[in-house]
């Protein structure tokens, strides 16, 4: 998801005084890792497709057992979704529109770039058995606009960096640009909430691709828990959890459930997505709420920054990896599938140490149009 930004608190304006906050929510990172390995488990083994090509025969065969629960595993971009509202809502809160759009897109693109260059690199040699985007495509993907201009992915995930991209656009028109308040956040999650229902009522594409009310929901919700955050007994914030939690554990049964059918893949029940839906609602609200507050060890801040680089290529290198692993070399299923994750978690390190280190601070500062350095936790 897909991009949540790293966890930490901003200085606000809060319209009531809020009481002192750590500066940086450890927990929430950690539980950034959590989706995207939740994702990864899907994408290796919860799902048919180009995977099974890698492993020579379906992952339901691979992994007899397990892939029914790793096909849960795709709710992790829902996770994230709850998260980014959560973090957007508290990174966006005091700042300036330059300085929001300098700190998305520096956020965002360095590894990025990286990863759609690293992948069609790698699918361009001969030795893989993978086609490559055309050029033209592969260009077009460094613009992040590829899906709604139909232009093929190079990054299977991207697709949930575009929703993230549409959120951010909406909270900067109508939270960021304006000036944040508790009030002017409140009334944008119940416009959103509302617009998002008719237009899915409507059934008007243009409406339902700005306001994606399948996956609403969840970004409301982050942002409704960073209200509680801030004040634990506002029932506006309460309200606008509940209500999010309600229709989007509905968008997440309509989307991702489907009858028991022997020749279909897997099967989700109705009450497991559900569940997943809820616990992610739960550890996000958790955080919030200070109860895993002890949680604050400095190596939850090291996989915060892996996670994003970490989505961007786990899926379609994870396929060159398991390969060469399984069909290549012969390891079993389980040693294959934690050697890729190993191995992806590897590349994620270098492109945080050798991509983001350097090039978010810049990039930052060049689009925020300031020169001084501050140091890379405060860039975030």
């Amino acid at each position: 998801m897909i991009d949540a930004p790293a966890a930490e608190v901003t200085p606000a304006r809060p319209t009531t005084p809020a009481p002192p906050r750590p500066t940086r929510l450890r927990a929430l990172d950690g539980l950034r890792l959590v989706a995207a390995l939740m994702v990864a488990a899907y994408h290796y083994g919860g799902r048919d497709g180009e995977v099974a090509d890698a492993w020579g025969t379906s992952p339901s065969l691979q992994f007899p057992t397990l892939h029914g629960w790793f096909a849960y595993g795709c709710l992790g971009v829902q996770v994230f979704f709850v998260i980014s509202g959560f973090v957007i809502c508290m990174s966006g809160w005091g700042r300036t529109l330059t300085s929001f759009f300098a700190s998305r897109a520096a956020r965002l693109l360095p590894a990025y770039w990286a990863a759609v260059v690293l992948v069609t690199a790698v699918f361009a040699l001969p030795v893989v058995a993978y086609r490559a985007v055309s050029p033209s495509d592969a260009l077009l993907n460094l613009t992040m606009l590829q899906q709604p201009l139909g232009a093929d992915r190079v990054l299977g995930v991207c697709w949930t960096l575009w929703a993230e991209i549409r959120f951010y656009a909406l909270f900067a028109l109508c939270v960021v640009l304006p000036g944040a308040s508790r009030r002017r956040i409140i009334l944008f999650c119940a416009a959103w909430t509302l617009a998002a229902a008719l237009a899915q009522g409507a059934g008007e594409p243009l409406l339902d691709l700005v306001l994606m009310p399948e996956y609403a929901p969840f970004f409301i919700g982050g942002v409704g828990l960073y209200l509680v955050h801030r004040d634990r007994r506002d029932a506006y914030a309460w309200g606008i959890v509940a209500v999010s939690w309600l229709i989007g554990q509905h968008h997440a049964v309509a989307r991702l459930w489907h009858a028991p059918d022997v020749d279909a893949f897997s099967y989700r029940s109705s009450l497991g997505i559900v569940l997943v839906v809820t616990c992610g609602f739960l550890a996000v609200a958790a955080i919030a709420l200070g109860w895993l507050a002890r949680a604050d060890w400095r190596w939850l801040t090291v996989a915060g920054a892996l996670t994003y680089p970490f989505y961007l290529v786990h899926e379609h290198l994870g396929w060159v990896v398991i390969e060469a692993l399984h069909q290549g070399l012969g390891l079993p299923s389980s040693v294959t599938a934690l050697l890729t994750v190993a191995a992806m978690l590897l590349l994620a390190r270098l492109l945080d140490r050798y991509v983001e280190e350097w090039a978010t601070p810049l990039l930052r500062r060049t689009l925020s149009g300031r020169t001084s350095r501050r140091p890379r936790a405060a860039l975030n």
